[in-house]
């Protein structure tokens, strides 16, 4: 896996890198310090699996520079990071196409947990800047159901990929074993479960299935 990392700041490039060293075995970070040197070594350089960029660095001018790595790398899932966790900036930078939005303030953990969802198809939005749990339509995904379905129930709120976790939870398989079956990462499974119990206002398994189950039997969950 290679990952390209641009911020001006070394010592966050240094200890962001090493984080991102340990999401498996082979792992190659690429470092830039502005959005200039970053575009000419994703010009230049094989397909990347991730990009991510400093939303303040030299060169970015807003959201432009996001604006336009998406736009020459369209198939690579491009991440901001940032230290701001302003609502206008989290929406902004994914209604400009970022897969996540990354605060400088998350753990190490959570970060790898951000990213390892990323790379599953998903995308990352840090509760802790959207006041209320009030998600913005693009972190459910291009895939996931609309938001006024006829059906009107928090199940609506889901993503493919969480509906087929939750669909899987029903059946009562263990967290390893839905891994093995949507072919993901374990923590992977882990991210979608907590945005499933958030949507749904649960906090545990147990109350997941009943919830589901009291909504409807019924909900289009995958087979």
């Amino acid at each position: 896996m290679q990952i390209l990392l641009a911020d001006d700041h070394t010592l966050i490039r240094e200890n962001l890198g090493a984080f991102l060293k340990t999401l498996e075995e082979g792992v190659t970070v690429i470092e830039a310090s502005s959005l200039p040197e970053a575009r000419s070594i994703a010009a230049s350089h094989p397909r990347f699996d991730l990009i991510i960029l400093d939303l303040n660095m030299p060169g970015m001018n807003g959201l432009q520079g996001l604006t336009e790595m998406i736009e020459h790398h369209p198939d690579v899932p491009t991440v901001i990071l940032s230290g701001s966790i302003e609502r206008e900036d989290v929406v902004g930078a994914l209604n400009q196409g970022a897969r996540g939005y990354i605060p400088k303030t998350i753990s190490g953990k959570a970060m790898l947990s951000a990213v390892r969802l990323i790379l599953s198809g998903e995308t990352y939005v840090p509760t802790i800047a959207l006041p209320g749990g009030d998600v913005p339509s693009v972190e459910r995904g291009a895939d996931a159901p609309p938001a006024d379905s006829a059906t009107g129930t928090p199940l609506d709120d889901l993503t493919a990929r969480e509906r087929e976790v939750l669909s899987l939870l029903v059946k009562g398989l263990p967290n390893k074993a839905i891994a093995r079956e949507l072919d993901l990462k374990e923590i992977t499974v882990k991210v979608h479960l907590q945005n499933v119990f958030r949507k749904l206002g649960v906090s545990n398994r147990a109350q997941a299935v009943a919830k589901t189950l009291a909504l409807s039997r019924d909900v289009g969950l995958p087979s």
